[in-house]
């Protein structure tokens, strides 16, 4: 396929780019956004469909390989194939400030100038969503009571020794009166949640926190996150409840299982690995979590950003340890279809670079719009507490539902 370049000039929302309707994957500003479909894309043939992808005009190709964004799901389980599109138009903004639009095409005339014009037109002309009224219903899709008796479960088999930890998730269903403006909910993630990996593909909309893997030349980092309090907005109980996080033993063994399995996978493709020697308190909205910056150099031949995602997905922040059979006490125990929930979203280029985040904090709508599928889950380890992992879905929950049901 072809595609071409152009750099922007002034201000371009990427939200509005995406509507609702298109593709995102955005935080602080930096990130793409999507319209159209020029190609989907399975797993097995991702890297070859990448090597077809040239530039239409050598010449007026952007710098630092700005082009096409390809962006898609990977889902929790590493037996299910990852998906990918390549959408018609994708605006890039990049963090040095610079605004790239790429048109994608199968010919010459798919990718011309006018065609650019056009699309880029059609994608900025975005009326912003007007405020509106609705009515919701909540309800848990996996009954509360399973949900403790899992949660239970996972602890004692952590206390016999047959997991260090694994992480078990619940669902809840928003049913709406009406359709569901998911470009609005966009706008809600943003106001609420900057900070974080906020994305929409096909219907599946969240903010994540945490990264899992940024690969950018040489460069890869990784932020994985595990062990969780709740904020409650009065400055001197979020402190309090900070340094009782970082005090708690609970929270630093579930964190310290994490740590552990990102710095051992990423270490052998790297000249050299760096780590804070201990956790911070990454703070969003909502909620606090533990969290510890990774960051080294890739050794040649360097990795892509795709062959690190398939090594780290799922993280035990969201399966577990030992994986293997954390995952295969999650199928047989969990008793729900998390889909896409635990495993990453995100975008890669032609040269491998790109970043892909966990994915959490997150909701599948429906094709009517009218429904919102909600999940939230937490680490369980030797000392933990049915109730209090309760407590911290319920916590967790927030990020989304507020985003829906706030006008």
């Amino acid at each position: 396929m072809l595609y071409r370049s152009r750099e922007l000039a002034g201000p371009v929302d990427l939200n509005d780019i995406c509507r609702g309707d298109g593709y995102l994957f955005v935080r602080d500003a930096v990130g793409c956004a999507g319209r159209g479909v020029a190609a989907s894309i399975d797993e097995q043939v991702l890297e070859d469909f990448l090597a077809d992808l040239v530039p239409a005009d050598v010449s007026g190709t952007p710098p630092h390989g700005h082009g096409p964004a390809v962006l898609g799901t990977v889902p929790f389980l590493p037996s299910e194939s990852a998906t990918f599109v390549v959408p018609v138009l994708t605006v890039t903004k990049c963090a040095d400030g610079r605004t790239f639009a790429t048109i994608t095409g199968e010919n010459a005339a798919a990718v011309s100038d006018a065609a650019l014009d056009e699309a880029l037109g059609a994608a900025l002309s975005t009326a912003r969503p007007a405020p509106s009224s609705n009515t919701f219903t909540v309800e848990p899709v996996m009954d509360v009571s399973a949900y403790l008796r899992t949660v239970a479960a996972a602890r004692d088999a952590v206390r016999a020794g047959n997991l260090r930890k694994a992480v078990i998730a619940r669902d809840i269903r928003v049913v709406a009166g009406d359709p569901i403006d998911l470009h609005a909910v966009l706008l809600r993630l943003r106001a609420s949640f900057g900070s974080s990996y906020r994305y929409c593909m096909d219907g599946f909309i969240g903010a994540s926190p945490e990264l899992l893997v940024q690969v950018d030349g040489r460069t890869v980092r990784s932020h994985p996150l595990a062990g969780t309090a709740p904020r409650t907005g009065d400055p001197a109980t979020d402190a309090r409840l900070a340094e009782e996080l970082i005090a708690s033993t609970k929270n630093q063994v579930e964190h310290r299982v994490v740590i552990d399995m990102v710095h051992d996978t990423l270490l052998p493709h790297c000249s050299y690995l760096d780590w804070e020697p201990d956790p911070s308190i990454v703070t969003v909205a909502n909620v606090q979590h533990l969290g510890t910056a990774i960051e080294g150099a890739l050794s040649e031949p360097r990795a892509s950003v795709m062959h690190l995602v398939r090594k780290l997905c799922p993280t035990p922040a969201l399966g577990g340890a030992p994986s293997a059979e954390a995952i295969e006490f999650i199928s047989r125990n969990e008793r729900m279809e998390r889909g896409t929930y635990g495993g990453a979203v995100g975008w890669l280029d032609v040269h491998g670079n790109g970043t892909f985040a966990v994915a959490i904090r997150c909701a599948e709508f429906s094709a009517d719009r009218r429904t919102a599928r909600l999940f939230a889950g937490g680490g369980i380890v030797a000392e933990s507490e049915p109730l209090a992992e309760l407590a911290e879905t319920q916590a967790k929950f927030q990020a989304m539902l507020s985003a829906i049901v706030r006008p």
